[in-house]
């Protein structure tokens, strides 16, 4: 049996910020010796015949400037379905995708962006923001005592390899959280611990109050991050529709690239089992 090849998806609508993120693919896949494939969702609006030599044009432009090879996938209805379709045929290691600016708390509901990372079987990395480091030198891991934040571990480590990065522990304290310190903080050092012995350079630091997204976000300002690790939820009620789960928050004010990972049971594609 053919081993089953890596695959990165990156949906692009051709406009400057799905082009950012194409551009941020690139070095994961030289590193996981990854295939590109470029997906266009276009409607009944758009001319098919023009989309489709847009993406291959862009597929053979990519191809010959990073020596990757580049698949496309056109697709015709709403990116949402469409990109989540191809997400669950293609199994991809990874999905980038583009973010405009800011995106209001109001129009969530709308947001195709937000679906795809809350409801992806893959780990999705949002761009937002016009310039980002050629590779990763700090990557902020925030933990909680949640047991999903736990699946971040292994994934952190496989990163940090990737690139010879550090990673950085982010202990968030909510202030109605107080009398859990303690055991965060043990939490916390046991995961430092866990990381250095895997041969990665990893510090911690515990944040209390109110506003937890924008905490990590101004952390990860401080250290200067590249790369800010969530987990994104698979189910959100009505109010969290309307002021955001805290993934969505960090997602929308973050300039920082942002790696979404959905806590459910799916093939692992890290080579480490976290005990944790």
């Amino acid at each position: 049996m053919a081993a089953k090849e890596n695959i990165i998806l990156v949906p692009t609508d051709f406009q400057e910020q799905s082009l950012i993120a194409l551009s941020q693919s690139y070095n994961l896949a030289r590193f996981t010796k990854s295939k590109i494939y470029l997906m266009h969702v276009f409607d009944k609006g758009e001319d098919k015949k023009q989309a489709e030599d847009r993406l291959n044009q862009l597929a053979k432009d990519t191809q010959q400037k990073t020596n990757i090879e580049v698949k496309t996938i056109l697709a015709e209805g709403n990116p949402f379905v469409e990109v989540n379709k191809a997400i669950d045929r293609l199994e991809p290691l990874l999905v980038f995708i583009g973010l405009n600016s800011e995106i209001s708390a109001a129009g969530i509901l709308g947001q195709n962006a937000f679906r795809m990372v809350r409801e992806s079987t893959a780990p999705v990395i949002t761009i937002k923001g016009k310039v980002h480091r050629d590779g990763c030198k700090t990557i902020l891991l925030p933990l909680d005592l949640t047991k999903e934040t736990r699946e971040k571990v292994g994934k952190a480590i496989e990163f940090a390899k990737y690139f010879g990065a550090k990673v950085q522990i982010l202990s968030v304290l909510d202030k109605n959280q107080e009398n859990f310190e303690n055991k965060l903080l043990s939490y916390s050092n046991q995961v430092k611990r866990y990381i250095q012995e895997n041969g990665v350079p990893c510090g911690n630091k515990t944040v209390r109050g109110k506003n937890i997204a924008e905490m990590v976000v101004n952390y990860a300002k401080e250290v200067d991050a590249d790369l800010i690790m969530i987990m994104s939820k698979a189910e959100v009620n009505l109010k969290e529709f309307f002021i955001g789960t805290t993934a969505q928050q960090v997602i929308n004010i973050s300039p920082i690239p942002v790696l979404s990972i959905r806590p459910m049971v799916r093939k692992d594609t890290t080579s480490f089992t976290s005990p944790f």
